[in-house]
């Protein structure tokens, strides 16, 4: 992509309002959202949905989660490793995170599948209730990277 289709692509406005055009999806993608995350630790939630909305490119997500993750007291250091998570340094990021993380990336780069190594560390992290949830936040953070990115959302708008 050249800089001048990129500043075009960034510089282009929102094309629909999602939320006020298909307010049954809409609600529903909320109601998921919820159930997704109910029963996880909230700053788990956070670094996978920033972690995927950077893999996804999906601006508006990113700066959305990244404010509520700092709001809820996540540190700067783990904000600013977290495209760069797995050489981040030893307690940067719990062992439990770092499965988390790793089964996020491979859920939104679904082309090559979920391998049985990455499902295997996330299952010694994360009892079966808990791994159904966790693929569920996964996939419903996807879903709206996909809307947001599709609709051309703008960051800091909500």
């Amino acid at each position: 992509m050249t800089t001048n289709e990129t500043n075009a692509t960034t510089a282009s406005p929102a094309r629909i309002d999602f939320a006020r055009t298909a307010p049954k999806v809409f609600r529903a993608m909320i109601a998921l959202d919820a159930a997704a995350r109910d029963g996880l630790d909230p700053a788990l939630v956070e670094l996978v949905q920033m972690r995927t909305s950077q893999l996804n490119g999906c601006a508006y997500c990113l700066d959305m989660h990244v404010k509520d993750a700092r709001k809820a007291g996540e540190s700067d250091e783990r904000i600013y490793l977290l495209p760069v998570w797995p050489e981040a340094p030893a307690g940067v990021y719990s062992e439990r995170e770092r499965a988390a993380l790793a089964l996020a990336e491979e859920v939104a780069r679904i082309g090559d599948g979920v391998s049985d190594a990455v499902y295997a560390r996330a299952a010694a992290h994360f009892g079966e209730a808990e791994l159904a949830q966790l693929i569920s936040v996964c996939f419903t953070i996807n879903a709206w990277n996909r809307i947001n990115v599709a609709t051309r959302k703008t960051p800091g708008n909500r």
